[in-house]
């Protein structure tokens, strides 16, 4: 998930907006909510009321940048909530992402049904993807989650890249100011449920990729406790790692989860190239334009630190020791995962992997197991290098070890739901299979089944419509039950500590439908159990 060719999802953002002062008010109605931080006028939106741009935190602006977030004060004043707020700073270099400077940007989306309802709903918080390093809240139109779930959902920013992730020695908050963030929109949520109809007890919390990863080491973070009732992470998780030249040919190993050492390394470095160094790299970077931290971008994309009051411990450590919040998880990702970043990679430099070169990608990356692995992905199996390498990579960084941690999370009886997104007539929503390699179920393809990206609705294929109600009443199931449920009179059977049942949504007309498979070999994880990468 590294800055350009870290394609995670959506294209387009709904207008700014700043929660502002309303003059006149639409008293006695349901779009009038009085919430912790000040009375919402919010917006009818098809089937739901909307309450955009919501200021769940003082702007991180000045003196704020790279401190902790400050609860935004209650007010009397009536606030418009009809117009999303900014993006949190990014550089608009990837398909999710827009071009943004503007600091002032911990906003949040709330969606409701707008039909009336006898028990309180469930509120479902989604934490967006992107690297760390680009995304928002308001590319995720939660309407058909809502109205089809009946079930209330907020979308969060949070800071990212440098301002989200900067460690440096002695700095409070070092490495996880945009995770404490996302803890704060998240404790505004409960704080809030009632006010729109939700059940402050029924609290899911959800997010893709990046955000997926925050999800989970939430699980493990002291700041958490009573806040999170459920959980899902798709296409992240706290085990989520790629071996040496996996994520891109030439990268070291890496891993989203970082030492707060390394994370202050890090830092300092990037403060250094900005020519901030001692004795006050701190105050010479807040005087630093937008512009410029954004530059140092490419340092920040795996970034999330542990050892910090946060995060007191690495969090996949955390789980497998039993050290984490014990609520039910729906944990998955997608059939072809990786990709999209082999997409993005060859539109940069169509040689990166090729016929030729594919022996010595394997070599370098597992040199003492590579006569295994390439007789387990041949070249004659594939329709291409790239598409081999693409499921190789899926298989090694994201299939095994997700499932892998599923089972850490299920192994004293949590319940954990393992899923597998596999539509392989997705959108290409990354927008790179014009690189020549088939998108299938790449990464983030399965976003548009659960939200409209950027207001549009891209299911525009046979069943795939029929697809998303399945994903949406399951994740909406999940949400108020804390089980999924049956899908289509099949059980869904729990993970546990040494199996992992997978349900895989696939398409109902152009593939194989919802069912369960056996995806540990499907994703040759006999193989990744024993192999030692570089």
């Amino acid at each position: 998930m590294k800055r350009a060719l870290a394609v995670v999802a959506a294209t387009v953002l709904v207008a700014a907006g700043c929660s502002s002062a309303v003059n006149e008010p639409d008293a006695g109605s349901d779009l009038l909510v009085d919430t912790t931080t000040g009375t919402l006028q919010g917006v009818d939106v098809g089937a739901t009321h909307q309450f955009l741009g919501v200021r769940y935190a003082l702007a991180p602006t000045g003196d704020r940048r790279w401190t902790l977030p400050e609860p935004f004060p209650d007010t009397d004043d009536v606030l418009d909530a009809t117009r999303a707020g900014s993006p949190c700073p990014q550089t608009g270099e990837t398909a999710q992402s827009v071009s943004s400077t503007d600091e002032d940007c911990l906003f949040l989306n709330v969606t409701v049904p707008a039909r009336a309802s006898d028990e309180p709903r469930p509120v479902m918080v989604w934490w967006h993807g992107g690297g760390f390093t680009s995304g928002a809240g308001s590319q995720y139109d939660a309407q058909r989650l809502a109205d089809q779930g009946d079930v209330i959902v907020v979308t969060a920013n949070y800071r990212l890249g440098m301002l989200g992730y900067l460690g440096l020695p002695g700095l409070a908050g070092s490495g996880n100011f945009g995770l404490a963030d996302q803890l704060a929109a998240l404790r505004w949520a409960n704080d809030n449920a009632e006010a729109f109809g939700g059940d402050p007890d029924a609290v899911t919390l959800f997010g893709e990729s990046a955000g997926g990863t925050s999800t989970c080491a939430a699980l493990t973070s002291p700041a958490a406790e009573g806040l999170i009732d459920r959980a899902a992470f798709s296409s992240g998780s706290c085990r989520l790692a790629w071996p040496p030249g996996t994520l891109f040919p030439g990268l070291p190993a890496s891993s989203s989860l970082i030492a707060l050492s390394d994370s202050e390394t890090q830092g300092a470095a990037a403060a250094a190239t900005l020519g901030c160094t001692a004795p006050e790299p701190l105050a010479c970077l807040r005087a630093q334009p937008v512009d410029a931290l954004l530059g140092q971008a490419v340092l920040f994309g795996n970034p999330l630190a542990y050892g910090t009051a946060l995060l007191p411990r690495d969090p996949a450590r955390a789980v497998e020791d039993g050290d984490w919040l014990k609520v039910p998880v729906l944990s998955g990702g997608n059939r072809d995962e990786h990709r999209s970043f082999i997409g993005g990679l060859l539109l940069t430099d169509p040689t990166a992997v090729t016929a030729d070169n594919y022996g010595s990608l394997v070599q370098a990356s597992f040199p003492a197991d590579a006569a295994a692995v390439t007789a387990q992905y041949p070249l004659t199996a594939y329709d291409s290098a790239p598409v081999a390498w693409a499921t190789l990579v899926t298989d090694v960084a994201w299939a095994c070890t997700t499932a892998h941690g599923a089972r850490d999370l299920a192994a004293d009886g949590t319940p954990v739901y393992s899923y597998e997104f596999a539509d392989r007539s997705a959108h290409d929503v990354s927008g790179v299979a014009s690189s020549g390699i088939p998108q299938g179920a790449a990464h983030a393809t399965d976003l548009p089944y659960l939200f409209d990206l950027g207001g549009e609705d891209l299911l525009t294929g046979p069943g795939q419509h029929e697809l998303g109600s399945d994903m949406v009443a399951a994740w909406a199931s999940f949400a108020r039950t804390g089980t999924p449920g049956p899908i289509e009179n099949v059980d869904w059977p729990v993970t546990t500590g040494t199996d992992t049942p997978v349900m895989q949504f696939d398409n109902p007309i152009t593939g194989s439908g919802v069912h369960l498979v056996d995806h540990r070999t499907e994703h040759h994880c006999n193989l990744w159990d024993t192999v030692n990468p570089g």
